[in-house]
């Protein structure tokens, strides 16, 4: 049976791909391809966010009658990510290579703390708490839109 912790994780893997590839780009100073793989990166996060946001978080919340726990650092780490992106993406704008390697180093080190924390703890706790409701939140968030399934 597929679970909340392995989709998710399987997510964070993918959007850690494209953030890899715009990396490389960046450091090619290949400013086309790097433009297309940060977009990539940045649509995934937005649609990664989004499945949490709008589907997760408020029947992990609805659930437990806990927002002031997990998922309420969570979406702060979420907006601080954005904010991050927002500069990155003016980076590669700008065709600097440098900022966005500093910012690139900066957003690495926030996402590799930010899943570890829904890894180990926020998925495994929603599988737990949502038990029977687990393959229909997984299916809404399948069906978000932008869901690569």
């Amino acid at each position: 049976m597929e679970t909340i912790s392995n989709y998710l994780t399987s997510g964070h893997r993918q959007c850690d791909d494209y953030f890899a590839m715009a990396e490389e780009f960046a450091a090619k100073q290949d400013w086309p391809a790097t433009t297309a793989s940060f977009e990539q990166f940045r649509s995934a996060m937005a649609h990664h966010f989004g499945m949490e946001e709008q589907v997760l978080f408020p029947a992990f919340e609805r659930e437990t009658g806990n927002t002031m726990g997990p998922t309420r650092m969570m979406r702060m780490e979420h907006e601080q990510m954005r904010d991050l992106f927002t500069h990155m993406a003016a980076a590669v704008a700008a065709r600097d290579a440098n900022e966005y390697a500093g910012l690139s180093e900066t957003l690495l080190i926030m996402l590799q703390q930010h899943n570890l924390k829904e890894e180990q703890v926020l998925y495994p706790m929603a599988d737990q708490a949502l038990g029977a409701r687990v393959a229909e939140l997984l299916q809404q968030m399948k069906e978000a839109p932008g869901s690569a399934g």
